[in-house]
């Protein structure tokens, strides 16, 4: 049921995606608390990470709770990917995963994440300086390929097994496909048959129909789960059981949903400092409260409040009155 990294044993095959401005230590731990086979950071850039930047140091900070986490790399160089690799060793990291999937254009335009699809040989390097620089498993995340005529991911993938990669993750959209359009879930079947090492299937899997029918179409041998776990890091665990067992967990109660925001809007200022943390917060406020009664106009307030009390009394104000409700 779980999934063999090299040494490292997932219970379940069920990963956190790695997610700018989502994936920081709060976030993880919750998900992992909640029984995620494997959460992964956000992405730190290579460089940042050796030159020890400030912030890439928060978003590589890890402890004990959370593990096994993985730390993912980005970068172009391989000398700088190796030492970036070794200082995340030293910092706790269980797995180093390399990234060959970002979309995004300033990363791409930096020749690092999905840029290197169209580097082979390139790509080829930075796995082995990776892989040599570490005892640790080293995984991969890629997408489908570039664009529609150059979905070489199939080959990718036997060339990072080749060069010692543990794991390959594959989002099934091309680079060029951004986020738009439907992930090809199929696709990665083709990836699954190019290699003996585990493939995790990613893109879209937001419900637990979308679990079923990613592993049905590409034969992965798990699910790595992103935007599905926005405002629910209990998700993760729902669909482990559901793998596991075939039943589905409900839903925390509403009370229970309150006590986790509280639980980590507290984290987050703790992480960051409160000016810093009121900001990032209100994006996870957010998504816990979408969908209920009135949570338009209670997330304009909460981006419009200044201090944490303030932010706490709104959490109060909106959320106990619907317990009342649910309670009668």
């Amino acid at each position: 049921m779980g999934i063999q990294v090299g040494p490292v044993t997932l219970d379940d095959p069920v990963i956190l995606a790695p997610m700018s401005g989502v994936t920081d230590l709060p976030f993880r731990r919750l998900v992992k608390r909640f029984g995620a086979g494997l959460v992964v950071s956000e992405m730190i850039a290579s460089e940042a990470m050796i030159r020890e930047n400030r912030r890439s140091l928060q978003m590589a900070a890890t402890d004990s709770e959370e593990q096994p986490m993985a730390v993912q790399l980005a970068g172009c160089e391989p000398a700088v990917m190796a030492e970036a690799a070794k200082l995340n060793a030293d910092r706790g990291a269980v797995l180093i995963d390399i990234n060959m999937g970002c979309p995004v254009k300033k990363v791409v335009n930096g020749y690092a994440g999905s840029a290197l699809m169209r580097e082979i040989d390139k790509a080829r390097r930075i796995i082995q300086a990776t892989v040599k620089a570490v005892s640790l498993p080293v995984t991969l995340k890629m997408r489908t390929g570039w664009d529609d005529n150059s979905r070489n991911a199939p080959e990718l993938a036997r060339i990072a097994e080749q060069e010692g990669v543990k794991l390959i993750t594959v989002h099934g959209r091309t680079r060029c496909q951004l986020y738009n359009g439907s992930a090809d879930w199929a696709f990665i079947r083709r990836v699954k048959e190019a290699v003996r090492i585990p493939v995790v299937a990613n893109g879209d899997v937001t419900s637990l129909d979308d679990v079923r029918a990613c592993l049905a179409q590409s034969g992965a041998d798990g699910v790595m789960i992103g935007r599905g776990s926005y405002g629910r890091p209990w998700f993760l665990r729902q669909v482990a059981a559901f793998l596991r067992t075939g039943r589905i967990p409900p839903e925390p109660s509403l009370v229970e949903q309150r006590a986790l925001l509280l639980e980590h809007y507290d984290a987050i200022l703790s992480h960051y400092g409160t000016d810093v943390g009121l900001k990032i917060a209100r994006k996870h406020i957010a998504w816990y409260s979408k969908g209920l009664p009135g949570s338009a106009e209670f997330r304009a307030a909460i981006n419009a409040a200044a201090t944490p009390n303030d932010v706490r009394a709104l959490v109060d104000s909106f959320y106990l009155p619907q317990l009342d409700r649910h309670a009668a």
